[in-house]
């Protein structure tokens, strides 16, 4: 149970992006908190981080006393260690479309190192083409502009940052211990039709969380945070008001 404290606007809030993705998968709840006047800083990237941990570090290194904290697919993995390194430091915490599951079998590496080897092949526009559509609900593909952005940003994000990505992705440490151990607010979401990280498995995220909030986000996929950016940013706006200290 938490009680009401001070006023959550004045927490920043660090967002992370996920694979092959950098801040502007955050950029309409980035520009949306900012006006509702809170503290955000949307992370760019990893740099040539090639763990989960050398990832949460690099965030570390600027990062504020306290803050809150909302990771996006692979951007939750990310979260996942920031949160195991210094809990103390975390207030809240969001995941959104991501997992808590280690890899298996050897199908998830060979999809993953076979989009490596057509995007070496055939050129970063080829990997993107096979990889992206999916992680899109499809009738949210027929949005104006939203596929060219995503395409134009994944390229941008480049194939070395994609090796580097998928190989901390298949070496991904065990996460499922952190969750009863989540005691700030927590929000989990995904969007109704991502197949990736469908809702199913995000039910039973917020169910390892103490009184975690569980936000299934209708007409959306994978790529929820651009797909209907107005859905998430009202969750994320709720999950910063959420009461944070726990009651004694």
């Amino acid at each position: 149970m938490f009680m009401r404290d001070s006023d959550h606007s004045a927490t920043p809030l660090l967002l992370l992006p996920g694979l092959i993705c950098d801040a502007r998968i955050w950029a309409p709840q980035a520009e949306a908190l900012r006006a509702l006047g809170h503290d955000v800083h949307a992370i760019e990237g990893y740099g040539e981080s090639d763990t989960f941990g050398a990832m949460a570090e690099l965030v570390l290194r600027t990062a504020p006393d306290r803050f809150a904290l909302a990771g996006h697919s692979m951007g939750g993995r990310v979260a996942f260690e920031i949160f195991r390194r210094v809990p103390e430091r975390v207030e809240r915490l969001a995941l959104i479309s991501t997992g808590v599951h280690l890899p298996r079998s050897e199908k998830e590496a060979e999809g993953r190192f076979e989009l490596l080897k057509r995007g070496v092949e055939q050129g970063m526009d080829a990997l993107i083409d096979a990889w992206l559509p999916p992680m899109v609900w499809e009738p949210n593909r027929l949005i104006p502009g939203l596929m060219d952005r995503l395409t134009q940003m994944c390229a941008d994000m480049g194939i070395d940052t994609y090796e580097r990505q998928i190989r901390a992705l298949l070496a991904r440490p065990e996460v499922e211990s952190l969750l009863p151990t989540i005691a700030c607010p927590a929000l989990v979401a995904t969007g109704r039709h991502d197949s990736w990280a469908p809702p199913a498995q995000h039910e039973g995220i917020a169910a390892a969380i103490p009184n975690a909030r569980l936000e299934i986000i209708a007409e959306a996929g994978h790529m929820v945070p651009v797909e209907r950016p107005q859905a998430v940013t009202d969750a994320l706006a709720s999950w910063l008001n959420m009461p944070w200290r726990a009651a004694n």
